[in-house]
């Protein structure tokens, strides 16, 4: 397993970035992974989720956007955000020429992933991975339009998303969904924002991050196998 501390500029203002690469042998694809927004690229989550991954053949480069590395709270302007996905992207592919490259993340890591795609400039990359997208706010009426973005990104996009999640009203993430061609949602039963479940689910997390990280290794294959 080769697991390094690498550095990125994310962007001329900002400055560098710290990302970790965790590359399993015989890895076939990697996925460059960005945090949400209450928690950087070390949080349990991103690490279980890297781990779980490599065991499915998964490489990962977790990284960190700029206001979590220089340890402020609140999230960065989401240009520079879109803008370190791009860079995050490039390094990427840089440490990993061999290996098809998919981008994604957690939350806002996601959504911001997705907007970079949407973008102008877009991503080099054969696929989204959205885990726990935020469709709307907590406590606030559900709503679209955070999603009006997705019909423009051009690549196939997968969606995990619990059925307890506040931020993701499931119906609305169903016709979300329903109106991408190129999108598929994988639903967790029992799963909240962060992907934990009850007791009574019969359920743990580590029974969660397993079922999300084969869903997610399985559809990388397919796209590699395209």
């Amino acid at each position: 397993m080769d697991s390094r501390l690498i550095s990125f500029v994310a962007t001329p203002s900002q400055g560098e970035v710290r990302a970790l690469m965790l590359r399993p042998a015989g890895a076939r694809a990697l996925l460059v992974l960005a945090h949400g927004a209450g928690a950087g690229m070390e949080h349990p989550f991103m690490t279980r989720a890297a781990e779980g991954l490599a065991t499915h053949g998964v490489a990962t480069l977790r990284y960190q956007f700029p206001y979590a590395e220089a340890g402020r709270r609140r999230p960065d302007p989401p240009a520079v955000l879109e803008a370190t996905v791009r860079s995050a992207v490039a390094a990427g592919a840089a440490d990993a020429p061999d290996l098809p490259l998919v981008a994604g993340g957690k939350s806002m890591g996601g959504r911001m992933t997705s907007r970079a795609a949407a973008a102008d400039a877009g991503l080099n990359t054969i696929g989204i991975v959205l885990v726990g997208f935020p469709l709307h706010g907590a406590g606030r009426p559900p709503g679209r339009e955070r999603a009006a973005h997705l019909t423009e990104v051009p690549m196939p996009m997968l969606f995990l998303q619990g059925t307890r999640d506040a931020l993701a009203d499931l119906e609305l993430m169903r016709g979300v969904e329903g109106e991408l061609p190129r999108a598929t949602l994988h639903v967790v039963e029992g799963a909240d924002h962060g992907f934990h479940v009850v007791k009574r689910s019969g359920r743990t997390d580590a029974m969660v991050m397993d079922e999300l990280t084969s869903v997610i290794a399985r559809w990388i294959e397919e796209l590699v196998s395209r």
